[in-house]
Formats: structure tokens, sequence, C-alpha cells
């Protein structure tokens, strides 16, 4: 979900698992050389979902990264079934609260573009929570910090090594 820390503790994580990092809406926003607002708002959602698509079935398909997805794409099959056959997910949840204190002033945020409200984010939360949940791991993020959530999912990788 939005807001929930993907970016940041993917790269904490990564860092720690000396792994490369990929964050999908970073690597279209370079392929584009456009950032995902104005991809959303010259070309439309379909669009972006479709780059979208490309570019985490390539990701997939490497050894040795940490990918976020954007908070989207969990809910494409073709994104979720590759994700789930090739990798290991983690669903990082929080409450809708703490989410919209981290969205609400920011403007990268295209599907809360529109109105930035609390029952907009929480309309798109109870949309993909049921697909979240078929994330193979579920973290509950809500008070803990940044490297408690890095140390379990490292865990949890190295135990899936072994």
């Amino acid at each position: 979900m939005m807001g929930s820390g993907k970016s940041a503790i993917g790269k904490s994580l990564s860092e720690r698992l000396n792994m490369e990092f990929a964050d999908t809406d970073s690597v279209i926003e370079k392929r584009l050389s456009l950032s995902v607002t104005k991809i959303f708002e010259t070309k439309g959602e379909e669009f972006f979902r479709k780059i979208e698509v490309e570019e985490i079935l390539k990701l997939t398909e490497k050894k040795g990264f940490v990918i976020a997805l954007g908070g989207g794409a969990f809910i494409n099959d073709i994104i979720r079934e590759k994700v789930k056959k090739l990798c290991f997910s983690v669903w990082l949840q929080l409450d809708i609260d703490e989410i919209f204190k981290r969205t609400k002033n920011n403007q990268k945020r295209p599907l809360l573009n529109r109105s930035n409200s609390k029952e907009e984010l929480d309309k798109i939360y109870k949309e993909r929570k049921e697909i979240y949940s078929m994330a193979d791991y579920k973290i509950d993020c809500n008070k803990k910090d940044k490297n408690e959530i890095v140390e379990e999912i490292k865990k949890i990788y190295e135990n899936k090594q072994n």
C-alpha cells in the first residue's frame, strides 16, 4: 500500500543483504523520463499499468534483487503470479491512520491527487486488502521502526535460504 514504507525498507534490506534494489515506480520513471504523477496525468493509469507489468516481469527474472512494487502492482494477476512463483512477497501492513499521515501532503500519489482524503485512501485500502493478504508473509509494521521491520524480513529471507 502506498505510504507503507516499501521503498525505504526495501533499500535498507537490500543493503543488509548485499543485494541490488529496485523500486518499480522509479524504474518506470527513469524509463519514461516522467514522474508517476505525470504519467498518470498525460498517458493514463492503463498505460502506466502496462509498463509496470513489463518492468516487473523483467525484474522478477533477475537474481539478487530486492524489489519494492508500487502499491497497485500486486493487484495485477500476472504480476502477482510471477512474484509468487519466482520470489517471496511481503505485505507491509500498516493502519490506515498512519498511512494517511504519511501520504496526506504528498503530491506524488496520483490515485490520491483527486481528493487526498482519508475516505479515498480507506476505499483504496479496502479494495486492495484481500489481495495484499495473498502475499507470502505479512509484517505488522505498526509500532515498529524501519530497522525492526528490515530485520524481520531479513530473518525470513535467511530462513528460506537454509
